[in-house]
């Protein structure tokens, strides 16, 4: 073979900000998935799944600046006369398609609508450790007609401390605000264009006091304004609160209510925060972060949203209140996964290894796996009547507890090995079940 003829070979490598996981740690974020499923289905919410792609109108219906984080489809070998710009695009976040879809579906949906939503989402974000370009979200968002009854920000709010809980990972506590009283205190202070003010405060935490005193005084505020702001803002005693207009009340109000409620939760496991203002421009009400306090590596919420009154309203003319909460699932598995703190499963989900003890008896392998399965239990055929010391070491090597002996001779019986504890007893397929450890 000469030098030209030889096979062109592509060396792979990962893509930056696009996790892939071997077998076992799949498993273990599905199986993670499932418990926050399993939480969120006990409180009757139901489940949808929307298109990867959104319109590029709708997604700019989220009213804020995301342009430099959305990625557009358009054809490779695009037709040259087609002068259109991009029209499609990844969608950047679950609020605004699910908002979409109950526009679309409005006269079939059943209100309350309350939903979950676990997808993929996708922006333009520089890669680092617990931040990526493709990653799962856990939402769940309870929309309605005209009002939203108050006692559903509190909802979302148990919800989500119950779903983290489930995970295992240690203590959490979520942070609740209400950006009425920040908003209350700005119009007090007859300042117009309250945007910036909010997304300056939202980075108090990241910046510090200092820093943010001095960008709220570059918006042109009195120190006496940028002293009431950061006064208000760590503020965590809602009684101490003196509401400066009708709107502020009702932000104290509305706060101390999902407080109320939320009371049934372990101590410290639900704080009032007014630092908390969330930087999305429909946010308008009750708003969330949560916090892992026994995983101080993890910097930031893993867990936000909060009340939008009218997103939906962007799509179609009906007033439809909504509040939701967010688990941005692949950013807190990445970050546990890199400090050991996730045990990965086995390799395989199998329950039962069947032994294929020759080519002659595979017929009894087979039906005995499937007599098996019937009963609930995965079962993994051996592909081939290999030594029966190899096919022991492929269970082990996978993590497979059991391996199934069927007769090896005409009537012979049965037989089951726990690999963990190295018993090996008859069997009756029809009636098996796992020893108890």
């Amino acid at each position: 073979m000469s030098k030209d003829d030889k096979k062109k070979i592509y060396k792979p490598r990962p893509i930056s900000g696009y996790p892939e996981w071997l077998p076992e740690l799949r498993r273990t974020e599905q199986l993670m998935l499932d418990k926050i499923r399993s939480v969120y289905e006990s409180y009757g919410y139901c489940n949808i799944e929307t298109p990867a792609v959104e319109e590029l109108e709708v997604i700019a219906a989220k009213g804020e600046d995301v342009d430099k984080e959305i990625y557009v489809l358009e054809r490779l070998q695009a037709d040259p006369d087609d002068k259109k710009e991009a029209r499609l695009a990844l969608h950047f976040d679950q609020t605004v398609p699910f908002a979409r879809y109950v526009a679309m579906n409005f006269n079939e949906l059943i209100f309350p609508f309350k939903r979950y939503q676990m997808q993929k989402v996708w922006r333009g974000e520089r890669p680092q450790m617990g931040r990526m370009r493709e990653f799962y979200q856990c939402d769940i968002d309870v929309i309605n007609v005209d009002a939203l009854p108050l006692s559903f920000d509190a909802e979302v709010a148990a919800i989500c401390y119950e779903a983290l809980e489930a995970l295992n990972i240690g203590r959490v506590q979520l942070r609740i605000s209400n950006r009425k009283i920040l908003s209350g205190l700005l119009e007090s202070m007859d300042i117009q264009d309250p945007a910036p003010v909010t997304r300056i405060i939202d980075k108090m935490e990241k910046i510090g006091e200092d820093e943010v005193r001095k960008l709220l005084s570059e918006e042109g505020l009195q120190d006496s304004q940028v002293s009431d702001i950061i006064a208000l803002a760590q503020c965590k005693d809602l009684s101490k609160l003196k509401a400066a207009n009708e709107t502020m009340r009702e932000g104290i109000e509305e706060l101390s209510f999902v407080m109320e409620q939320l009371s049934h939760l372990p101590d410290d496991a639900a704080i009032a925060d007014l630092s908390i203002v969330r930087g999305l421009d429909y946010y308008t009400g009750t708003v969330y972060e949560t916090q892992l306090l026994d995983v101080p590596e993890f910097t930031g919420s893993v867990c936000s949203g909060g009340r939008y009154d009218d997103l939906a309203g962007s799509y179609i003319n009906k007033k439809l209140p909504g509040v939701g909460i967010s688990i941005g699932f692949s950013r807190l598995f990445d970050v546990l996964s890199q400090l050991g703190n996730i045990q990965p499963s086995a390799k395989s989900p199998a329950h039962v290894l069947m032994v294929l003890p020759s080519e002659d008896k595979r017929k009894l392998a087979s039906d005995t796996a499937r007599a098996i399965r019937s009963r609930g239990y995965n079962v993994e055929l051996y592909h081939a009547p290999q030594k029966i010391k190899k096919q022991m070491a492929y269970a082990e090597k996978k993590g497979i507890p059991f391996v199934w002996f069927p007769p090896f001779e005409d009537g012979g019986v049965h037989e089951v090995k726990c690999m963990e504890t190295g018993t090996q007893t008859g069997a009756d397929p029809d009636s098996w079940t796992p020893e108890q450890k």
